[in-house]
């Protein structure tokens, strides 16, 4: 150590731009503790080693040259990397500590106990090197860290654990393919007082989303007992996401995803030689959420805090001690995946020909790939991997990165999307599927398989190799346009692959599909669950809404979350929110459904749309939806969605619509509310003016105009022929709708196929004066590109 330099410092004097002084993660730890305690933001106490103390412990056991030499004698193939580690740590590992330094950790350590008035503090002693989280390389994972540490023998034994970790086969790998030189790399020691999550929680958490890179959430991932089990990816967590911008209104709660992990399994404190131990969890532990609503919230609002300060996405580890209730944030470090991509430049994937479905998780990425299965359930056996194969395991830890870098894909069985497997497979640029639970069971090796992260928030194993479609996507130098281009979602797991599109809003956002994936349930089997006779259902419902005192809050939860992420991922631009439009037969296929639902030859013009909404049949159901859109706007604050009423066959019926709406607290006009009706009846065409007068848009749905308009059955094979959106009978009724909606001073859209298919049925309805076109997503750019050509026309009137 040079002369006057102290071996220690305490969190409070140190600051971010110390990374050479402290390493990063120390330095962000005390940047938090300095600049971000007057914003409630918690970090446990403690101090850190400085990398000079870890210098001055190499010189004085004359322990340079021998590791200079051993590393040289990898880099020149005279010895291999697990032989060049194994010598190395055992060298650190012999060494002694020099007495100034270990006095310096003693005294400290001794402070730190009079601190929290505790005779041998337990603590948390992690490793932070001068080349670790930056900007261009996070090193996650590639130094140890030791829980529960007790005692001034046990901390400098660990500190020393530490230091020979600077050397794990997985560090100096990393290392190598980084171009970082390994005796310019040195390694502080972080020692912190211990949050007692072991009785509590702990997780990871994201001020980006971890997969598409939208950077308007905060994702946090949360597990029982230490955080090691999160990180290291050995459960299935908890997983919230929260919407950021609305989090500066504290009367709201923009909490926008919440999903149950299996947790299985807990790290708890241990007696004896072994400080931590993994525990299976009880049944009421799976079944809970780890947090409270107002603790997701404040959690979130931290993360914010957090980014805000250091003017980028971070990934951020946080505690909850089950003693005392407190939280805790216990490191942050800059993202270095999603946040260094471009903007602009993006490739999608399509999977067709799909075989079987085998497994499914959570989707890692958005691409796909094909290849032959390698599965390895034990690291030792890592070496037998073949390269370029779809590694499937249990679980990764970063003794797996050196093969991680060689594979395909990965799949893995346990571990949620902020876990070591997820963070490494971004990092690589891998399609991962995490949290499988069976997928070593199901898939075996050599076998053919298709990995697909291109269909959303879950990521699919099919059978056999499909077809997969690449196709590259640049969205800096599209054209404006004065018509609206829009998108159609559904999808809500899908919603925030297209944030980067410059889309105009969402034309069209179906609810049906929300009740049918994620709910499931008829919503009158809810309302009247004891008069169900169907007795499979209702043990269905059961499991369904376990934990939900009142049914019914079930599918209104699920509706405003589902909802909640589409709206979300162009806000604060419009999102219209068709309400349900299933048919008889399809509504009679959710849980519970066949006993509510009459049998009709000709579903498709029967009981469907507004019919359904003031009827006694479903009046309680159309309720629950409008207590979700009620949720969605008031309590999250997603005052973007506007509301679509489908299929209102006459003016009447849209009376008794509306009336039913503000009975149910949605009031047209009121706190903003803007209410749609969909035009796809020739109704509401003929008497376009009277429809206007009583909704603020009308949205064209061009498939059903053109089935009514010529009398063709649109799911006909038989009549596919003549079935055509651009006869002059529709055209006619589009045309006619547009003039008619824009003299009332109405808005008027269009969210059918058509434009998607055809770039001259765009130009046709620029020509008409149409405000927007809503479109599939991957139609977008060719539309935006069609609908750019057609303004720019010469003879193209220039319409307000």
């Amino acid at each position: 150590m040079p002369q006057g330099l102290s071996p220690v410092v305490w969190f409070e004097t140190v600051s971010r731009g110390e990374i050479a002084r402290v390493g990063g993660k120390n330095a962000s730890l005390g940047e938090m503790v300095r600049a971000l305690a007057d914003k409630g933001i918690r970090v446990p106490e403690g101090f850190a080693t400085t990398a000079e103390a870890y210098r001055g412990y190499l010189d004085a056991n004359g322990l340079v040259g021998p590791i200079t030499a051993r590393l040289a004698d990898l880099e020149a193939g005279k010895a291999t990397l697990a032989e060049t580690g194994q010598a190395i740590r055992s060298l650190i590992l012999r060494g002694d500590w020099p007495e100034e330094t270990a006095g310096a950790i003693a005294q400290a350590y001794r402070l730190l106990c009079e601190r929290a008035g505790r005779g041998e503090l337990d603590v948390a002693v992690r490793s932070s090197a001068t080349a670790e989280d930056l900007p261009d390389a996070s090193f996650a994972g590639q130094q140890e860290t030791f829980l529960n540490i007790r005692g001034e023998a046990a901390l400098l034994d660990a500190c020393r654990r530490c230091y020979a970790s600077l050397f794990t086969d997985r560090a100096i790998s990393y290392r190598q393919a980084k171009g970082f030189d390994h005796m310019k790399v040195a390694l502080s020691v972080g020692v912190q007082r211990m949050v007692r999550s072991d009785l509590g929680s702990a997780g990871v958490m994201f001020t980006i989303d971890t997969e598409t890179g939208f950077d308007k959430v905060v994702l946090i991932d949360a597990a029982w007992g230490l955080g090691e089990t999160v990180v290291q990816g050995s459960v299935v967590p908890d997983e919230y996401q929260v919407f950021k911008p609305l989090l500066g209104d504290p009367t709201l709660a923009p909490i926008i995803e919440k999903s149950r992990g299996e947790k299985a399994q807990k790290l708890i404190y241990a007696a004896g030689d072994a400080p931590t131990r993994l525990v299976p969890t009880s049944k009421a532990e799976r079944a809970a959420f780890v947090l409270s609503d107002a603790e997701i919230l404040t959690l979130a609002r931290w993360a914010a805090a957090i980014e805000a300060h250091y003017g980028c996405p971070m990934d951020i580890e946080w505690a909850k001690d089950g003693g005392t209730g407190e939280i805790f944030v216990v490191q942050a470090r800059p993202e270095t995946v999603q946040s260094g991509r471009s903007a602009a430049r993006a490739r999608t994937y399509r999977v067709t020909h799909k075989g079987r479905r085998l497994a499914a998780g959570s989707a890692i990425g958005d691409a796909a790939v094909t290849g032959r299965v390698c599965l390895i359930e034990r690291a030792e056996d890592i070496g037998r991997f073949v390269d370029g194969a779809i590694l499937v395991t249990s679980t990764t830890d970063p003794d797996w990165v050196p093969i991680m870098r060689k594979a395909a894909a990965i799949v893995t069985d346990r571990g949620g999307r902020t876990s070591h497997a997820a963070i490494i497979s971004r990092e690589l640029g891998l399609p991962a599927i995490v949290g499988t639970g069976n997928a070593t069971e199901l898939l075996h090796d050599g076998q053919e398989v298709t990995v697909s992260c291109a269909e959303g928030a879950e990521g699919f194993v099919y059978d056999g190799i499909a077809e997969v479609e690449e196709e590259a996507l640049d969205v800096s130098a599209l054209p404006q346009t004065r018509t609206q281009v829009m998108v159609n979602l559904a999808n809500p797991a899908a919603a925030f692959r297209w944030w980067r599109l410059p889309a105009d809003g969402v034309g069209l956002a179906r609810m049906e599909f929300v009740v049918s994936n994620a709910i499931r349930i008829h919503p009158m089997a809810l309302v009247r669950y004891d008069e169900l006779r169907d007795e499979e259902a209702k043990r269905t419902i059961a499991a369904l809404t376990a934990g939900y005192a009142d049914r019914t809050e079930y599918f209104v939860e699920k509706l405003a979350r589902g909802l909640a992420r589409l709206a979300a991922s162009v806000h604060p631009k419009p999102v219209i929110v068709r309400m349900s439009d299933f048919k008889t037969n399809e509504y009679a296929g959710l849980v519970g459904g066949a006993g509510f639902e009459p049998r009709e030859d000709n579903p498709m013009i029967g009981f469907r749309g507004a019919s359904r909404y003031y009827s006694p049949l479903y009046r309680e159901g159309f309720a629950l939806e409008c207590r979700a859109i009620r949720r969605l706007r008031d309590e999250m604050g997603f005052r973007n969605v506007v509301v679509m009423i489908p299929f209102c066959r006459s003016p009447a019926e849209a009376d008794k619509v509306l009336a039913v709406m503000a009975e149910n607290g949605l009031k047209r006009g009121e706190d903003g509310l803007e209410v749609y009706v969909m035009c796809e009846i020739p109704s509401n065409v003929i008497l376009a003016r009277e429809f206007a007068a009583r909704f603020d848009g009308f949205s064209i749905g061009s498939n059903d105009l053109t089935q009514l308009t010529l009398g063709v059955d649109r799911d006909s094979a038989e009549l596919a022929p003549l079935f055509d959106e651009e006869d002059a009978a529709v055209k006619w009724m589009i045309a006619r709708v547009i003039a008619e909606a824009r003299a009332a001073g109405a808005k008027i859209g269009l969210c059918g196929q058509a434009p998607s298919d055809n770039p001259a049925f765009a130009a046709f309805l620029v020509e008409a004066g149409i405000h927007s076109v809503s479109v599939s997503p991957d139609s977008f750019v060719a539309v935006k590109q069609a609908v750019a050509a057609a303004e720019r026309k010469p003879t193209q009137e220039t319409r307000s």
